[in-house]
């Protein structure tokens, strides 16, 4: 065990207990012209994310620890979408629908996939999520407990939505979740700080927040 520098105090860290959740970082939602981008989104604000995550995500890998992406998107039926999030916005352009890299949302299709920077490798494990939880509808609790993981390192976007559920269902199933600060990103610069404030807020209701640099620091001295 270490301790890892964090609000609201100190977590400490068991590496052999613990996994890198990656959420999310899909194309249609950080590169320009995808999804996020044609709801009038400025994908820098989650473009930023990408460089520390990278970091943080070979220094994982470096040292040994379990690493997990998810992907937020549907059956190409749509047969697991429902009516309520499908209606969402009333959008022109919306899930299922053509959109500048294949349907939007739709597993299989270019703009659903993991961005290039943070591809996974072979044998990290990949959670279809229809949802916004990463819990929800999918087999990761299975995954977690067959790992004997009950700690998450948690970057992704956006902060106040897949990453906030997640935490919190997370939360709810036991597991002490550290979110990445400069890892996880939101369309709205409101929304990240309320976001990681949520999470810390009252003792650490839902988990801890750091900066990558200190979780790098302590994935770095275990792989020495």
């Amino acid at each position: 065990m270490v301790s890892i520098a964090a609000e609201p105090y100190g977590f400490e860290f068991d590496p052999a207990r613990a996994a890198l959740l990656i959420i999310d970082m899909q194309r249609d939602f950080l590169e320009p012209g995808g999804f996020g981008a044609i709801l009038g989104n400025d994908v820098a604000l989650l473009r930023r994310t990408i460089g520390p995550t990278r970091t943080l995500l070979q220094a994982a890998r470096e040292s040994g620890l379990a690493v997990i992406h998810t992907r937020e998107g549907h059956r190409p039926d749509l047969s697991d979408l429902p009516p309520a999030k499908k209606a969402r916005g009333k959008l022109a352009v919306g899930i299922g629908d053509a959109g500048p890299m294949g349907r939007i949302l739709v597993r299989g299709e270019a703009g659903h996939d993991i961005i290039p920077e943070l591809y996974p490798l072979p044998g990290e494990p990949v959670i279809d999520k229809p949802g916004k939880g990463a819990f929800h509808a999918t087999d990761l609790d299975a995954v977690l407990k067959n790992l004997g993981v009950t700690q998450l390192l948690v970057c992704g976007v956006t902060t106040e939505v897949c990453v906030n559920t997640t935490v919190r269902e997370a939360n709810d199933r036991g597991y002490e979740c550290l979110v990445i600060a400069d890892c996880v990103g939101s369309y709205f610069p409101e929304f990240q700080e309320m976001g990681l404030r949520m999470i810390k807020a009252q003792g650490g209701i839902f988990g801890w927040v750091a900066p990558s640099a200190s979780v790098i620091g302590v994935l770095t001295a275990k792989a020495a």
